[in-house]
Formats: C-alpha cells, sequence, structure tokens
C-alpha cells in the first residue's frame, strides 16, 4: 500500500503543479517526504476571511487513499470547526463507516476518491460554511451564532480574539487586519480586533 499510495501522491502533485487550482497552493514541506504536505489557502470572497493566507498542513498515512489524511493550520485561525490547536475537524477527513455518534452519513465521511484539491475545496466550502452544530471550538461556534440584532452582531465582531488585534498589516512575515466591513449590518465598518492572523 505504501508504494501505491506514494505513486498516487505523486501524481496528485504533478497535476496541481501542471494545473493550479484557484483558492489555494500545495506542496511538499520536505521533497523527500511525499506524505507531509503544505498548504496555502486563500481567504474566500465575500466572507470574514476574504484577504487573509492561511497555512495549514496536510499529512498522509501510507494507509492513502483507504484512510483520510490528518489537517493542521498553522495559521491560528478562529473558526468552529477548526480546534483551537489548528486540528481541522471536517466530516470528509474522518475515518471512513458509520459514526457511531449517528451524527453523519458514511458517505459524508471518508472516501478512497477523495484528493488533495477535493479536500481543499471542501475546507474552503468550511471556511465560508462553518458547521455549528458540531464544533472543534465551541466557543468560536458560539460567537459565530446569528445575533439578536445587528447590535449584537456588531458587538460580536469587535469582540478581540486571540491572537491581540494589530494594524493592518501586508509583509511576508505577518497579514492581519483591524477593519471589521459591517456593510451588511448596515453600520460603518467599525475598528475593532479581527480573529485570524497570518505568519509564515
Amino acid at each position: 500500500m505504501t508504494g501505491q499510495s506514494a505513486l498516487l501522491l505523486r501524481k496528485q502533485l504533478a497535476e496541481l503543479n501542471k494545473n493550479p487550482v484557484e483558492g489555494f497552493s500545495a506542496g511538499l514541506i520536505d521533497d523527500d517526504d511525499i506524505y507531509k504536505w503544505e498548504v496555502v489557502i486563500i481567504g474566500p470572497q465575500d466572507t470574514l476571511f476574504e484577504g487573509g493566507f492561511f497555512k495549514a498542513y496536510l499529512t498522509f498515512p501510507f494507509g492513502y487513499p483507504l484512510r483520510p489524511p490528518k489537517m493542521k493550520f498553522i495559521t491560528e485561525l478562529w473558526h468552529p470547526n477548526v480546534a483551537k490547536n489548528g486540528d481541522v475537524c471536517i466530516s470528509i477527513l474522518h475515518e471512513p463507516g458509520e459514526d457511531k455518534f449517528g451524527y453523519e452519513k458514511p458517505e459524508e465521511r471518508w472516501l478512497p476518491i477523495h484528493t488533495v484539491e477535493t479536500i481543499m475545496i471542501s475546507v474552503i466550502s468550511m471556511l465560508a460554511d462553518p458547521n455549528g452544530d458540531s464544533p472543534a471550538n465551541v466557543d468560536a461556534a458560539v460567537s459565530v451564532e446569528p445575533p439578536s440584532s445587528p447590535t449584537a452582531a456588531l458587538s460580536l465582531l469587535c469582540k478581540p480574539h486571540p491572537p491581540n488585534p494589530v494594524s493592518l498589516k501586508a509583509t511576508s512575515e505577518e497579514w492581519t487586519t483591524s477593519e471589521v466591513d459591517t456593510r451588511h449590518l448596515g453600520h460603518r465598518p467599525c475598528i475593532c480586533g479581527w480573529w485570524w492572523n497570518v505568519g509564515w
């Protein structure tokens, strides 16, 4: 299985290098280890993460594609489906088969047809549409619950979350922002803390 999994991953890497997919980039952490990947996701448009760059690691088991990889954000990310240590909790990365808790259908969990591309598309979708019903970060899930009023929404958006808020900087080392666009709330943008920070 090791030889087959390595062959599949090398084929996917070659395809992504030849035909990059919009929304993310992917490569190896170490050219000598096909099982450890580094990915960078571009924050999806029209979401709270728009304009950000989010680095993560994908670690594949020797049993791939029968077993899923693990994904961990290296960039600090405040999101209901990302644990505070960066681990991504999404259905397609859960071990295949029946969910003992009965929450997920088998077809929603890992399937051998999944590739790096399908994983990343699902994670990008997760950023745009969090699942608060089964959160990996309960505090983040609570903070993105639909507010009772525009004022309550503004309060949540302006509540500082780790890391500490800093002004907008666009350098090779750090991307952060202090301005939250609240036009959809009918208010002017407020100057307040944001919850993501990108480090390289």
